[in-house]
């Protein structure tokens, strides 16, 4: 079935035709008919599934542009809403549509001036709470309320600001939401805030036949190496490097420099324009790694990202999941490797409990030792000074609460293997156990 049957206007067909796609993906074909229909909407999908589409075009069609803002789209986070705004004004190329995205850490007078003139916002829910406590929306002509990404928005705690945004809204309007999972908060707003919604729930695993899943087993001071290693002989296009917290995201980055790498990072703490700056980098393809955290895992489309490295195990499938996501896209293969040490056994266990996901062990090639420096904070005191710990790879310290030796759930194809995967003390010239970072 191609776009024409969806019966879409000429102008938006168009647009989909010089974006060259042709057949809509599932959750666009049976989502766009009930929306242009008039239903509330419940879709269940993994990002990458093309649901901006399944939202956005028919969201277009509906919209009648200079009467105010109609349509409010909510999302998780800045990266996420600058993202949908720029994909919905690709769709709308040959309209006269105002589309403004609305997020914190940028000034508001631009955003204000955007929302006087917008008939499509897309914004995060914190920044648009503050735009209606200040009075600078007006939002009584609002047709069309989308909640992207629900679940992470609950996850970030925004379950409050979302029922409050909702709250201010005309009671007569369509309501779209779409999750890749449905916890019990999420089925309550479904009831209270949706009118018989039309459930759509699209496939919600890993396409193994495209994307490649595997899992090397190493000590954690060899962690950083075997990433060098296996950029610089596994990568052929773009890759996506995921750490678990700020910190050590600057670090590999720092680190990755060094080894000569066009490498950029993205978290929370880099100020709006960095963040927008890095992901624009690797879209262009100016740099060829993004260091990021979770962040960084929902909703970005970026072509041609061959690998994706989990330096730090994701906490749960679906934080893996989500992800793995970024690679395998539109019919694309691609590889998730992660790179597993003592400290993330207990998380990696939480993933692999998930049996459709398929993750291998490989046996850890044999690789070049490289210098890991690991920039040790400030102390606080006046006579201190900031100093250094060098070594090679020695990329994270042991935790003292996990037991010794201990080893990965079978469920993740666990098995003992050479390579270093077994534990024994340092070798010369590396930094002892204590001194693991």
């Amino acid at each position: 079935m191609t776009f024409e049957s969806l019966h879409l206007p000429p102008e938006l067909l168009k647009a989909v035709k010089r974006l060259g796609f042709t057949d809509p993906t599932p959750i666009q074909l049976h989502c766009i008919p009930e929306i242009k229909a008039g239903k509330d909407v419940v879709g269940q999908s993994l990002t990458g599934s093309g649901k901006t589409a399944a939202f956005g075009l028919p969201i277009l069609e509906g919209i009648r542009p200079g009467a105010g803002v109609q349509a409010l789209i909510l999302t998780p986070t800045r990266e996420l809403a600058s993202q949908v705004k720029d994909t919905i004004m690709t769709f709308a190329s040959f309209m006269h549509v105002h589309i403004t995205a609305v997020y914190g850490g940028v000034a508001f007078p631009p955003q204000v001036d955007g929302l006087r003139r917008a008939d499509i916002v897309v914004a995060t829910p914190g920044r648009m709470l503050d735009h209606i406590h200040r009075g600078t929306v007006r939002l009584n002509n609002v047709r069309f309320a989308v909640l992207d990404e629900a679940d992470k928005m609950f996850d970030m705690g925004f379950i409050d600001d979302i029922e409050e945004i909702l709250g201010s809204l005309p009671k007569e309007r369509q309501t779209l939401l779409f999750s890749a999972t449905m916890p019990q908060e999420i089925q309550h707003m479904i009831r209270k805030h949706l009118r018989q919604p039309v459930i759509i729930k699209e496939q919600l695993h890993v396409d193994r036949s495209l994307l490649k899943q595997i899992y090397y087993d190493v000590r954690p001071q060899e962690k950083f190496s075997l990433l060098v290693h296996l950029i610089k002989n596994k990568t052929d296009g773009l890759a996506l490097v995921f750490c678990g917290t700020r910190r050590e995201v600057d670090i590999v980055t720092k680190n990755l420099k060094a080894q000569g790498f066009h490498v950029m990072a993205v978290h929370g703490g880099l100020s709006q324009n960095k963040r927008s700056h890095a992901v624009d980098s690797l879209k262009n393809e100016n740099i060829q790694i993004l260091v990021a955290t979770d962040v960084a895992a929902r909703g970005l489309h970026i072509d041609n990202i061959s690998q994706v490295y989990n330096y730090d195990s994701a906490k749960n499938a679906e934080e893996y999941t989500h992800r793995i996501g970024r690679t395998a896209r539109a019919g694309q293969s691609g590889e998730a490797i992660t790179l597993l040490a003592e400290r993330d056994y207990d998380n990696f266990r939480n993933v692999t409990s998930d049996r459709n996901l398929q993750i291998h062990k490989e046996q850890v090639p044999s690789f070049e030792k490289v210098l890991f420096v690991r920039q040790a904070q400030e102390s606080r005191r006046p006579s201190s000074r900031p100093f250094q710990r060098r070594g090679f790879d020695d990329s994270h310290r042991s935790p003292r609460s996990s037991p010794h030796g201990r080893r990965p759930s079978h469920g993740a194809h666990a098995s003992r293997s050479s390579g270093g995967s077994s534990r024994r003390s340092a070798p010369v010239g590396f930094d002892s156990p204590k001194d693991w970072r």
